[in-house]
């Protein structure tokens, strides 16, 4: 069988391709625990710096693969669980992960495909392509924490009018509603994506990390728990070499030199 995901390293990044084309890279079980598998082990790579994931071919993702599904018909439920199961580990890696997780979407984005690229940190999306919720068209519900970021980004009653209408939303509205992050060129994605990390590299990293996780546990926590938890990420970031290095540089009035990952 070959392998649904499609993995090179950049200057620090990791560039992963999702690579089922002729299933407009649906995923499957299999495909969907080599993505959660890929994720893990880039999380904990002490030199990759940031992480790109795109598309082969046309699309970038058209979500959970329900010709697979349906193969498993005499127990949907099941089918749905196991491959939620692995989907969502997947998820929890782009959001738990202490470095930049961005989407390139290249092409059509659906169902868990459209979840995942919103689960992601910033989204670079090509200008013909289009995302869209699917699910509810399907007779499903959402998944892939596509209903817990959307109400974040867009308000409860866009996010509710997605889900119940599932009109397909197309790039310059998805840049206007702030979806997403870049507009670019068809075949631009991977490179913003890249330079964008790039970019990112060349400041603390370590920062970056404290605030994506504030910024992810913020719904979830009391204002007193949050402020500890500033409270502690603050003190932790400015005792790590980055730390005394942004403090000595703006007291120097020089602009900072970084420390960069590991293998770099």
């Amino acid at each position: 069988m070959a392998d649904s995901i499609y993995f090179e390293e950049k200057n620090g990044v990791a560039l992963v391709y999702l690579d089922r084309v002729e299933a407009y890279n649906a995923f499957d079980l299999n495909m969907v625990t080599r993505l959660a598998e890929t994720l893990i082990a880039l999380s904990l790579d002490r030199n990759i710096a940031g992480v790109v994931i795109s598309g082969k071919g046309r699309a970038f993702c058209a979500g959970g693969d329900l010709r697979w599904v349906f193969d498993h018909r005499d127990n949907l439920s099941k089918a749905f669980h196991q491959l939620a199961a692995q989907f969502h580990q997947a998820i929890l890696e782009i959001r738990r992960m202490p470095k930049p997780v961005i989407a390139a979407v290249n092409g059509l984005a659906a169902g868990g495909g459209f979840s995942m690229a919103l689960s992601c940190d910033f989204r670079v999306m090509a200008s013909s392509a289009i995302l869209k919720q699917g699910y509810t068209s399907n007779g499903l519900s959402i998944d892939g924490g596509g209903s817990f970021m959307l109400p974040r980004l867009l308000g409860t009653a866009r996010a509710l009018e997605i889900a119940a209408f599932d009109a397909p939303i197309k790039a310059e509205k998805a840049l206007k509603w702030g979806l997403i992050t870049e507009l670019v060129d068809d075949g631009e994605t991977v490179k913003k994506a890249y330079d964008l990390i790039c970019k990112l590299k060349k400041r603390s990293l370590d920062s970056f990390a404290a605030s994506k996780q504030l910024m992810t546990d913020a719904f979830n926590t009391s204002f007193e728990t949050h402020l500890e938890n500033e409270r502690h990420l603050l003190s932790s970031v400015a005792g790590r070499p980055n730390g005394l290095e942004g403090l000595t540089a703006f007291l120097e009035k020089r602009p900072p030199v970084f420390e960069a990952p590991d293998g770099e």
